[in-house]
C-alpha cells in the first residue's frame, strides 16, 4: 500500500499530520510531505482517517497488487 499526495491540491491545513505525524508533515512551504510513501497494512485504519480528514482531497491510498 502506498500513500499518494497531490501537492498542487494541498491547502496545508495539517489535519493529516495531526492524525499520523510519522507519515505526514506540512513543510515550511505550507504543502504536505509524505515521509513514508510505502506504508504497512496495519496502519491502514489510521491512514484512512488521515485521507478522509483532508478537505482538499489531496491524499489517497493505493493498494499495490
Amino acid at each position: 500500500m502506498r500513500v499518494v499526495a497531490d501537492r498542487e491540491k494541498c491547502m496545508g491545513n495539517g489535519l493529516c499530520e495531526a492524525v499520523h505525524p510519522a507519515v505526514f508533515e506540512v513543510a515550511d512551504d505550507g504543502v504536505v510531505v509524505v515521509h513514508h510513501e510505502n506504508v504497512h497494512a496495519e496502519d491502514r485504519k489510521l491512514l484512512e482517517q488521515a485521507v478522509a480528514a483532508c478537505p482538499a482531497f489531496a491524499l489517497r491510498l493505493v493498494d499495490d497488487d
